[in-house]
């Protein structure tokens, strides 16, 4: 490299330099609210894939705007107590899968991680009544760095990973969006990565392009409806909901949805960025919110 920085020492400098080194110091104008976004993640295989998924995901993220860091919470990371965000300068990839092709391991996603933004967000948290800690040994779970593979693939915008309480309600998880909510403004795409229906047990392994199951089917419609209603406080009750603990056996991958929808501002608009299932079961349905 010669007597020059790379690309990621210039990245990491940023991140360590504080809040204002990563989103871009002053209170001016300029800045461009970033979107609240739920991402279906899907299977880890959709890492490999480059079909109308990840095609959608990189559309969305080349329209993105001047995004500055991103701050995500994954239905893979819950944790008792305390809620946990990842303060090194550089987290570690976590392949939390098994039983998938080689291919999936040699993977790398070498995004910096954002000590500062670490910081002010433990300091949000914990204004709002959540107790709230920086963890810096954590790494990025599958359901962060995959579909930040496709959606920002060069890896150079800032990364924190913000975990769920452990068996946490809905609204909950949306009082961490709310609390949040401010980083928007300063440029900080939030993003819940889970998925509308997740039942393993339920999914059809051999055929991805599998035609969707219609408990699967109706429970997703029943999402759609309320989401295109913003109806934000009704899909909180989404037991009620039309098979609604078969889709979910447990809530961890439907609970990211809320911190999004938590992060809602009332000018927003609901913007689609995919529709579909794979497997029979799994409902890659992925939407932001955007003013």
């Amino acid at each position: 490299m010669g007597d020059g920085l790379d690309r990621r020492e210039v990245l990491q400098g940023a991140a360590a330099a504080g809040v204002a080194g990563v989103l871009g110091g002053g209170s001016g104008g300029g800045r461009t609210r970033a979107p609240a976004l739920f991402v279906s993640h899907g299977s880890p295989m959709v890492a490999l894939d480059a079909d109308a998924y990840p095609r959608a995901l990189r559309t969305f993220g080349d329209g993105a705007g001047s995004v500055k860091a991103l701050v995500v919470v994954s239905a893979h990371w819950e944790t008792p107590g305390e809620v946990r965000v990842t303060s090194s300068a550089q987290p570690p990839l976590i392949h939390d899968f098994y039983g998938f092709p080689q291919a999936l391991y040699r993977l790398r996603y070498g995004a910096p991680g954002a000590p500062s933004l670490a910081a002010d967000i433990v300091s949000r948290l914990s204004g709002a009544g959540v107790k709230a800690v920086a963890d810096g040994e954590r790494g990025w779970d599958h359901g962060t760095w995959i579909p930040l593979l496709h959606m920002f693939p060069q890896a150079m915008l800032p990364v924190v990973q913000v975990s769920m309480p452990l068996d946490a309600s809905p609204a909950e998880v949306a009082k961490l969006g709310e609390a949040l909510r401010p980083l928007r403004a300063e440029g900080v795409l939030l993003m819940g990565s889970g998925g509308i229906v997740h039942n393993l047990r339920r999914v059809n392994f051999h055929h991805k392009d599998a035609s969707p199951e219609p408990w699967a089917q109706a429970f997703d419609t029943w999402v759609a409806e309320k989401l295109e209603a913003r109806d934000f406080t009704g899909l909180q009750s989404w037991l009620d909901a039309p098979n609604g603990r078969l889709a979910h056996p447990r809530a961890e991958h439907l609970l990211p949805l809320y911190f999004v929808l938590g992060a809602a501002l009332p000018e927003d608009r609901l913007t689609p960025v995919f529709e579909g299932f794979h497997h029979g079961t799994l409902s890659m349905r992925s939407f932001a919110l955007r003013a």
